[in-house]
Order: structure tokens, then sequence, then C-alpha cells
């Protein structure tokens, strides 16, 4: 684990960015917030598919107003009638048989859904263009799978991505069964900022100098749809969190003040429980925590310590009877079998993730004006690129050379090399991998399918090729990913 010393050590070695790494430090402190009423809702997620086995999706536009909105009502686009954000759930085993239709407003404005973190087929990965025709508007796509792992996952169109995500188009997939002993409850806390104008209308979703850079701000922040709420929890009970970042660029570093929480999963994979004291996360990457409530009457806060200033995300009041006595003991989850990676015979890529001559000087000069996303969505504009080659230099139809080709069972490790002032999180598709190694901190073993990649940073992960096919890789900051940063692997 990265202690206090550890950081302090590294800062003169590089910088204050790069020195907060997957672990930070234990922080304490005070930040003022506003009380919320009683019987405000602890999630605005709805579970629409808890042990079913199938579900209809309908895209669509639905005039919403979130708590966070104050009173505003946008024009949200949403996976169904009612719900912001569907919360799927199966037990491990089953098989999911998903109908999409798209009913989307916008004329020509295509549809696919990526399943995002899940090894499943190559032809369920839900990418346009490349493992299947996106779905037109009034047209119908359907998906059939099996989740062969547990753990914390999602799913979001695939195709204008930062407008989707924008608008609130993404949902949560759980694969239940991971579990040694249940916890006294869970909760699914969604990340998500929204870009809202003084008019209260949806501000540009994507500009030049946002997509050039660190990527397009939010100007509300909310989780579950709420500003900072308040959740109600036992009294001293050990709670599951499933925390999520579905901003399309936020990076956070989640912690709670004055309370003891394991970390239990990273990207749904479970790992043996350690101590949380705060946790770098990208957009698209998630954190399983295990946390012990405050006694009756008081509360924990969870905060984002990567803002100027620490930011409550949520709070968890306690109520109720005590749960537990006793010290806190983290239960670990069941770990997933995965094919067991052969470093020492492990075939050796380099990938380089760096700004366009182009995009470096825009980055600069550029301008608060939105971005046109083009008919094969990707913008007009390249800032970015991955081994030199930036994706909307090629047509869909012809995706020219992959990235790396891979012998399905094989074992490889990726080189990933930052050459950028900017963070990028890195997403691979059908695909977890293990992180191994840092040029600029110490991070845990851990595995994941989406690794943040600091500014200036090398990272080796490894992992074993899976099932064949075309997998996409990318940046999940969306506006690099559209802009250039995104490839893709051939498996053989």
């Amino acid at each position: 684990m990265v202690t206090r010393r550890d950081l302090i050590a590294g800062a003169a070695a590089f910088s204050a960015s790069a020195a907060a790494g997957f672990l930070g430090v234990a922080r304490t402190v005070e930040a003022k917030t506003k009380a919320k009423a009683a019987g405000t809702p602890e999630v605005i997620a709805k579970p629409i598919a808890n042990g079913v086995k199938s579900v209809t999706f309908d895209l669509a536009e639905r005039p919403t107003a979130l708590p966070c909105f104050d009173g505003k009502t946008l024009p949200l686009w949403t996976f169904e009638e009612g719900t912001t954000f569907p919360i799927v759930r199966l037990k491990l085993g089953e098989r999911f048989d998903t109908v999409f239709k798209n009913n989307l407003p916008v004329a020509g404005e295509v549809a696919s859904i990526h399943w995002h973190g899940l090894r499943i087929p190559n032809d369920q990965d839900g990418v346009p263009y490349m493992t299947q025709q996106p779905i037109p508007p009034g047209a119908e796509g359907r998906y059939s799978f099996v989740p062969p792992d547990t753990g914390s996952f999602f799913f979001h169109t695939h195709c204008n991505s930062t407008e989707h995500f924008g608008r609130g188009l993404v949902g949560v997939l759980i694969v239940e069964g991971d579990e040694i002993a249940p916890p006294d409850a869970e909760y699914v806390l969604l990340m998500k900022d929204w870009r809202i104008g003084p008019d209260g209308a949806f501000l540009p979703f994507t500009t030049d100098e946002g997509a050039a850079r660190s990527g397009t701000a939010g100007t509300v922040r909310s989780v579950n749809g709420e500003k900072s709420p308040v959740i109600t929890v036992p009294s001293s009970a050990d709670v599951r969190i499933r925390f999520y970042n579905l901003d399309p660029m936020r990076v956070s570093e989640i912690g709670f003040e004055n309370a003891e929480a394991a970390i239990i999963a990273v990207d749904g994979n479970g790992i043996p429980p350690m101590p949380l004291e705060s946790w770098r996360l990208g957009t698209a990457m998630r954190l399983d925590v295990l946390l012990r409530t405050a006694p009756k009457g008081q509360s924990v806060k969870l905060f984002d310590y990567f803002s100027k200033e620490p930011y409550v995300l949520a709070e968890f009041k306690s109520e109720g009877p005590a749960k537990r006595k006793g010290k806190f003991k983290a239960t670990p989850l069941k770990v997933m079998p995965f094919a067991k990676l052969d470093e020492a015979n492990a075939q050796r890529i380099p990938i380089e993730f760096s700004a366009t001559p182009t995009g470096a000087a825009i980055a600069e000069n550029a301008s608060n004006s939105g971005i046109e996303i083009g008919p094969l969505c990707l913008t007009k504009h390249t800032f970015w690129a991955i081994n030199k080659q930036a994706w909307p230099g090629h047509e869909h139809k012809d995706l020219g050379p992959p990235l790396a080709v891979l012998k399905a069972g094989q074992s490889y490790i990726f080189e990933l090399k930052n050459t950028t002032p900017r963070a990028h999180p890195i997403h691979i598709h059908g695909h977890t991998f293990e992180v191994l190694n840092s040029s600029v901190r110490r991070i845990p073993r851990v595995r994941c399918d989406t690794v943040l990649l600091l500014p200036n940073e090398r990272i080796e992960v490894g992992f074993v090729a899976g099932d064949p096919g075309k997998w996409m890789f990318h940046c999940h900051i969306l506006e690099h990913q559209e802009a250039g940063m995104m490839g893709y692997i051939e498996v053989v």
C-alpha cells in the first residue's frame, strides 16, 4: 500500500498530480453541506430486471426533472420510461437476452449497446461498424449472452458517446454470486456530472478546448441524480457500496471521513480486502467497498478529494439498532477463475498514447464552440493518437491495421506509455488485465478493465488473450476517444 511517507518521498521525483496514485492518503476534512430533507429517495435508479433473464429497452428522449436540476426539466435520453439509470441484476450463469428499440429523436442517430467490462463473445460487444452494424432510428437490436464473471459492470451506447452520456443514456449491470457472506445492505452509487447552463438548458456536450485537453467539464455534480444525497443506512453495519464513475471526463479520488472501509473489488473483480484510504478513479472505473457505518444517529461522509476542495459525494446516515459489534473485518469476495498470466514468457507489446501535432496546438488555442460528430461516430477534428495513429484516419469500413494481433490463450504484457500532460483511463474490450507496475508510483496488483494512466507515466499490464475477434482499445475520456485515441486489437 502507498503510505504518506512513500508519497512525500516520491514528490521530488514526479509531479503532485502523478503522486496520488491508485491509493492516496487518509484525510479528515470539514465540509459545509446542506442537510437533506427526510424522505429523500435513496437512489434514483430502480432495478428493472432483478432475477429476470430478459429485458426490452426503448431508447428515447424523455423530459426529466432530477433533484440536481433544481426544478428544471431537461430532455434526457434514457433506456426506459420512468427510470433514469436502469439497474439490471443477474445471477452468475444466467443468460441475458436484450431487445432494444432505437427511438432516439435525432435523424440518423444510430445506436448499439456495449457491455462494459464483460468478457462476452465478440459479436455481442456492441461496437458499431466493428462487431455489428449500428441500429438506425426506428429499428431494433438484440443481444444474448451468459456473463462468465460476477461483478459491477455497466452498459452504454458506443456512438456519439459524449452526448449520450451527457444526456444520461447509461445503465448498470450487476452479476451476483461473488459474496461468501452477505453484507447487511448494498447501495449502488452512480457519479455523473451534467452540463447545464444558467438558463437551465444543456450546454454543448463537447468542445474543442475540452476535447484537446482533459475533457469538457460538467457544471452540476450528482450522485444518483442528486447533489450530495443523504442515504439512510443501518447502524454499525457492514454495507457494500458499488461506486461507479459514469462521468464522460471526471477523474475523482474517493475516500471516507473517519470511517473503517475496505476495497473488496476493482472494476467488479474481487481482491483480498484492502483498507481504503483513498482511491483514484477515472471515468468508467468502478470500486466495490465494504463500509462499517456509524453508530445510530451519526453519519459517514464519502468525499471526492480530487476536487479543488474536498467535495461531499454522499452522506450515510445511520438509523435503527446496531447490526454488528466488535472490530471491523472485511469478508473477501469469491475470485473468479482467470487464465494464469505467464509473465516469464509473455510477449511484450508497446502502446504509446500521444497528442497529434494538430491536437497539441489546438489545446493551447481552442475555442469553446461545440464539436460536430460525423456519421461514423467520430469528431471531424483529430487531437489524440495511439502509436501515432489517430483513429479517425481510418474509415470504419476499412479499419486499418490493428494495434496488435494476439493468439487466443497466450500471455501478453502491454507497455502503456503516456507521453501527454493529461490523464487517460485506458479501457480494453472483452478482457481484463492485471496491473503489474508503474514508472512513477506503487500500484497494488489488481485486475481491472480500465486503468488510469497518469501524465508521462508508463504502466505494464498483463493478460491472456481471450475470445477471437476485433476488440476496441481506447481512452474512456469520451472526447479523447472520439477525437482519435481509439484503436483495436485482433485476437486470432
